[in-house]
């Protein structure tokens, strides 16, 4: 284990297995939830889930040998449904799997010239401990949702859920018994309380408590089978995309625009991400910077590509990461073992697909907790740092986006310190930064 330098990093053989596995298990939901998004367009339903498997194990893998993190990546959420409902709907899949293999290639000449790694390198210190604390609420709603604690609701947009119901009572129990292990120091406490929650969930299901019903969101606790044969994913392939499209220059001018939303969607949701949950791990150094980011951002951007190559939407770097690094997943190790699970997903996709969002729910609550700890370390005394921390913060889950939390944040940032005669503490980045969030928002 030479390679991702265990000792060096202060973690053990069984800590990354346990931190990969957790990880795993808090991003399994992309191989029910993407091939319900992305089927949508007229793309195989089964295919789509082979495709982000396949998609998302070489995305672990880039990873772990490239920058040697624990950052595990999938084809992102947000980023399918637009692949789905807006650019799909308008220009075809084939138009938007093109679009999205360009804007990996894009990417790849970025990294390599440093300009995503310079643009993470400018932001200042108070706003990265703000884009995690950030991420820690936005995890936290997610897993809310996740559990039925929290549902829709057309007048309030969201309202409190049913929780006498068993999937959010049982969430709600999970969280306690994390909390619990935690506390003793057992060791794979975010693991075993994804367990202990779906074995409770099956009793349940055993004794009539749970009544399976898919209309609401009550599926079989039980699988069926253990295992099964993949889907193919030929007819999916950027190869057979590109001969369905019909190429003219409209069509090609569409490709670049729909190019363009892509880009910048995705270099800002992977840096937040990035952020964030590097804040978490401690991988960011006195300085502010991220070491090895370069190759990071480089095994997102060739992960993208390669991804679209086999018929996913946009392979990024999951914000989930973080239930890992919770665990004590300090290196590369922690992502080839949610990698290799990716894998074996194609194979025991009965087994996984099973497992309830309601077990997986209360880790991303608890590693919201972890993530909020950063708060402190804001400075809200000088309200030219502390309002863009907050704004950052609260627009994150609002806004449904780390993308858009982080323009918010940015921009009262720069517009902040111009008013109050401190533009000098602005970075030129952070200038240029500003004027692309305007022209994104008036666009």
């Amino acid at each position: 284990m030479d390679l991702f330098k265990l000792k060096e990093n202060k973690t053990t053989l069984s800590t990354e297995i346990f931190a990969g596995i957790t990880t795993f298990m808090t991003m399994a939901y992309i191989l029910v939830v993407n091939p319900n998004i992305l089927s949508v367009t007229g793309m195989d339903k089964g295919a789509i889930f082979s495709s982000t498997a396949l998609a998302s194990c070489i995305g672990c893998l880039l990873m772990a040998l490239l920058s040697n993190y624990p950052f595990a990546l999938a084809p992102g959420m947000g980023l399918n449904a637009y692949f789905a409902y807006t650019v799909a709907k308008e220009y075809g899949w084939e138009v938007a799997l093109l679009a999205v293999f360009i804007e990996g290639l894009v990417f790849i000449a970025f990294s390599f010239f440093s300009i995503r790694e310079a643009i993470f390198n400018a932001i200042p210190k108070n706003l990265k401990n703000s884009v995690s604390v950030g991420l820690g609420v936005f995890i936290t709603f997610i897993g809310l949702q996740n559990a039925g604690i929290i549902i829709k609701d057309p007048d309030t947009a969201v309202t409190l859920g049913n929780i006498k119901s068993v999937g959010p009572l049982l969430a709600m129990i999970g969280v306690i018994f994390i909390v619990f292990l935690i506390v003793k120091k057992v060791k794979g406490a975010l693991f075993w309380g994804i367990l202990a929650t779906w074995g409770v969930g099956i009793i349940c299901q055993l004794t009539g408590l749970y009544q399976v019903n898919p209309d609401i969101g009550q599926f079989d606790l039980i699988p069926n089978n253990i295992i099964s044969m993949p889907p193919s994913i030929k007819d999916i392939t950027l190869f057979s995309a590109i001969q369905n499209i019909d190429f003219n220059f409209t069509k090609f001018a569409n490709i670049i625009i729909v190019v363009f939303a892509f880009l910048f969607v995705d270099m800002f949701n992977t840096i937040g991400t990035l952020i964030g949950v590097s804040e978490k791990a401690n991988f960011i150094d006195k300085n502010g910077n991220l070491p090895k980011l370069k190759q990071a951002l480089l095994a997102d951007a060739i992960a993208t590509s390669a991804g679209a190559v086999l018929g996913a939407s946009t392979t990024t770097t999951y914000v989930e990461s973080a239930s890992g690094v919770a665990e004590g997943g300090r290196t590369g190790l922690t992502s080839v073992v949610t990698g290799l699970l990716f894998l074996c997903a194609l194979i025991f996709s009965p087994i996984f697909i099973t497992i309830p969002s309601f077990a997986t729910a209360p880790v991303l609550i608890v590693v919201g907790l972890f993530m909020i700890e950063n708060v402190v370390n804001i400075n809200f005394s000088d309200y030219t740092e502390g309002l863009p921390a907050f704004i950052t913060i609260i627009m994150m889950p609002f806004a449904y986006s780390i993308a858009d939390g982080l323009i918010f944040g940015f921009l009262s940032y720069v517009i902040l310190k111009l008013l109050t005669g401190k533009g000098k503490e602005v970075g030129k980045v952070m200038y240029i930064l500003a004027i692309l969030f305007i022209i994104k928002l008036a666009l």
